[in-house]
């Protein structure tokens, strides 16, 4: 029987690095000895773009299950990034996720936002940290303090000690620590808490967001099971609402996640119109095709009645908190870099409001047109 004989190359004639060469590979040696985190085949840019492509891009994007988190995975997504989504509910509950991204892209972690361990395993491959994390009402175990300060301050700190250089968190246009709404002040110590743990950290401050799954317009045409009228504070002449489109939102995010100047600066997110939150309603109603009535409701009796439906164990349809905030006029920021400064031109109301409320139309009224509905009035004060 023949033998195999398997004859190994001798190490004297492996080839050698030239003496020119050397000084270059001993520098990148160097250098990669000095990097804190090791380089992986996923952050190496690749492809034509588009999904099967790569975009350098890593990212964990925490809240990916609420209403923007959508929306920013796939913007991720159709440009080839890996996206890690870190939930708390079942793996299956986010299986909508998973076709946004090519096979292998869109990888799903727990964690639980008081565990800094699990935020530690859910970031520690990435290069872009994105926090969505929040919610409109408070539970028993999670306030809004937990929510909008105590959580992502972790996240910030474990980017930081990762040495992530890019951590996006998301904020809100009238976070104030005077504001009359609880989520809004605690969204503006959260901004402070994240600015002193992340210098670098960049910070999109929304309006007041619309979209298909919007608790917006969705909230003012939900308001016809209750009565044949609207109750607004001051019948909403008093209040001026910038409303901005949920893909303007994840784009900005997208785009800021890309620009290398993005760092360290906060942008003010709002649509191209402001109008009065009366007009916005009432268009709102126009477009459904349903009738409007609104009527002035005090403040007082308005809060009395918004307890009871925060007394829902599962999600309250309005709270105290929520009327304050949605009664608030949007702040102006024009010191601050906006969506066109991403290279971003807002969608109008007009252009984006079939889209959310045809699904509140009788059936007569389906397939009618937008042109039947009269344009809300432009404000500009």
């Amino acid at each position: 029987m023949a033998a195999v004989v398997l004859v190994g190359r001798p190490m004297s004639v492996l080839p050698k690095v030239s003496s020119s060469c050397a000084p270059a590979v001993y520098s990148a040696a160097s250098v990669a000895a000095g990097q804190q985190r090791k380089l992986h085949h996923a952050v190496i840019p690749k492809g034509k773009g588009g999904r099967s492509s790569s975009s350098g891009i890593a990212a964990t994007v925490f809240g990916a299950t609420g209403f923007l988190g959508r929306y920013v995975v796939n913007r991720l997504g159709r440009i080839g990034s890996q996206v890690v989504v870190p939930h708390r509910c079942d793996q299956y509950d986010v299986m909508y996720l998973r076709p946004m991204g090519d096979l292998g892209q869109i990888l799903f972690v727990e964690w639980d936002g008081r565990n800094k361990d699990s935020i530690k395993r859910a970031l520690e491959h990435s290069n872009v940290v994105i926090n969505l994390v929040g919610q409109e009402w408070e539970t028993r175990n999670y306030s809004f303090e937990d929510i909008f300060v105590t959580i992502p301050q972790h996240i910030a700190k474990a980017s930081k000690e990762a040495g992530i250089t890019k951590f996006i968190h998301i904020s809100h246009l009238n976070a104030d620590i005077r504001s009359p709404s609880k989520y809004l002040r605690n969204k503006a110590v959260g901004e402070t808490a994240v600015r002193e743990v992340f210098p670098d950290a960049i910070i999109m401050k929304p309006s007041e967001i619309f979209g298909r799954e919007d608790r917006f317009f969705n909230y003012f045409a939900n308001m016809r099971w209750f009565g044949s009228g609207v109750p607004l504070i001051g019948m909403g002449k008093n209040t001026v609402k910038q409303p901005v489109h949920v893909a303007d939102v994840a784009k900005a995010i997208v785009n800021a996640a890309r620009d290398p100047d993005a760092n360290g600066k906060t942008y003010a997110l709002v649509g191209p119109h402001r109008y009065l939150l009366h007009d916005l309603v009432e268009y709102v109603y126009a477009v459904a095709h349903r009738p409007f009535v609104p009527y002035s409701l005090p403040r007082p009796l308005y809060h009395f009645i918004a307890k009871f439906f925060s007394l829902n164990p599962f999600e309250p349809w309005t709270t105290p908190d929520k009327i304050d905030r949605f009664h608030l006029t949007d702040m102006k920021y024009p010191e601050l870099p906006g969506l066109e400064d991403l290279g971003i031109t807002p969608f109008t109301i007009d252009q984006k409001a079939i889209e959310i409320l045809r699904r509140h139309r009788r059936n007569r009224f389906l397939e009618s047109e937008l042109d039947d509905s009269k344009s809300a009035k432009t404000v500009d004060f």
